[in-house]
């Protein structure tokens, strides 16, 4: 064996963890491998074993044979004469096994490369092994590495003695890293497929907020405070629900701490993410005015058969209430579980669109005009005959699309219903 295997097996044992006696029998295993491929005929060899002796630097393969009488001998590779074997051992007899010491002159030094490369097949596989036996139960942990180097759109990443994957797919729209960089990214599973166990991380997933609040927040960790619902768009706006069990502590108050100091911990991680906290409430009405906050809505509908909550605003929290490409509402669906409709309030519209109707049919009745003139009139700001006078021939006759004389005709009547009126109100004093 050379200084290298030596070197090899002190890396895989202080480094990667892998127990010593393992990264010996992966040694043995290669030696073996490799004696079968330099001896002619040793393929055929059924027992062979590796003796590697890693203080002295000596490896001896030893071949195991049965004993046969003289004679007798019809497997040249697996069996021995009585003879010969009673050179070695004087108390054999016919029927047992012996192992022979079969090692070729200089074989450590010519069979070093062979045996190296099936060895780190062999500690390759284990280190995969046992990766899946450590990391198999940390899946939804959040884990701290160094970025290591990119595969494409992937970011592999150095977590010690292990090394995690974060695919593209998991990557926070707008953030890049830079070799070296230090990292934390949430555990989202352990497979172990074809290609070996795989260590796969993500930064967008919902839960890697989730983890961090439960790290950030003390009342979250010791379940006085419960998350009770997270909604993410990564990069974007993160929303999440939380409720006290105990009435004297704030829940939200709780996980924004003092002058903010959790949560901006928090945003900073995410890289500037806006994170709304809600109060949770397990009444509909209620939770969807917190989670459209800071919108002031007007009505609230609630649809429980098909889980659907309709609200109104006005114009000025429209745009607030359903967020920037509708982000605030979707999220809130989500948090909520429930459809969110929001929609404006048109009830001062109808209520100024009844007035002008109202309007506009007495000024038909008043001037002797039809509904659609006098629409156009009302619309105009002509409410009523004392308001229609003031306006002038040619203007009335341009909105109406009539003659001058026509217009004039109008003003006439609202004159005289004008002057009738000043007469009624004359005679009644």
């Amino acid at each position: 064996m050379t200084n290298d295997i030596v070197a090899l097996i002190e890396y895989y044992e202080k480094e990667k963890g892998i127990d010593r006696d393992r990264v010996v029998a992966a040694l043995e295993f290669a030696f073996i491998s490799a004696y079968r491929k330099m001896v002619p005929g040793a393929d055929a060899i059924e027992t062979l074993r590796a003796d590697v002796n890693t203080r002295k630097g000596e490896t001896r393969i030893f071949a195991s044979l049965t004993v046969v009488a003289d004679g007798a001998q019809t497997d040249q590779f697996n069996q021995v004469q009585l003879a010969v074997a009673l050179r070695k051992n004087p108390a054999t007899q016919a029927g047992e096994v012996l192992e022979f010491n079969v090692t070729p002159k200089d074989f450590g030094r010519i069979a070093v490369q062979t045996a190296k490369q099936t060895m780190m097949q062999r500690l390759r596989q284990a280190e995969k092994e046992m990766i899946y036996e450590e990391f198999k139960d940390r899946a939804g942990d959040i884990v701290s590495g160094t970025v290591r180097r990119f595969e494409r759109n992937d970011v592999m990443i150095d977590l010690g003695k292990f090394e995690g994957i974060l695919p593209n797919r998991e990557r926070v729209q707008g953030e890049d890293y830079n070799i070296g960089e230090r990292i934390r990214a949430y555990v989202l599973a352990v497979e172990n497929e074809g290609r070996g166990p795989e260590i796969i991380l993500s930064r967008s997933h919902p839960n890697f907020v989730r983890r961090l609040f439960e790290a950030e927040v003390n009342e979250i960790s010791d379940h006085t405070v419960e998350i009770r619902g997270v909604a993410r768009e990564a990069g974007f706006r993160t929303k999440i629900a939380v409720w006290s069990k105990d009435p004297k502590v704030d829940a939200v108050g709780a996980c924004v701490g003092m002058r903010g100091a959790r949560v901006k911990n928090i945003v900073r991680e995410l890289n500037n993410e806006k994170v709304d906290i809600i109060r949770w409430s397990d009444d509909p009405k209620e939770f969807v005015r917190e989670a459209l906050k800071p919108a002031d809505l007007k009505t609230i509908v609630i649809d429980e058969v098909a889980h659907v909550v309709h609200v109104t605003v006005t114009d000025d929290d429209l745009s607030k209430a359903i967020g920037r490409k509708g982000q605030n509402a979707r999220l809130s669906s989500r948090l909520m579980g429930w459809d969110i409709q929001v929609r404006r309030d048109e009830s001062k519209e109808e209520q100024f669109k009844e007035k002008i109707g109202g309007a506009a049919h007495t000024l038909c009745e008043q001037l002797g005009i039809t509904e659609d003139q006098a629409n156009k009139l009302t619309l105009a700001g002509g409410f009523t005959p004392a308001l229609v006078v003031d306006m002038p021939a040619d203007f009335i006759a341009e909105l109406l699309d009539i003659p001058e004389d026509a217009a004039d005709g109008i003003l006439s009547r609202a004159n005289a219903f004008l002057d009738n009126g000043l007469a009624t109100a004359s005679e009644e004093s």
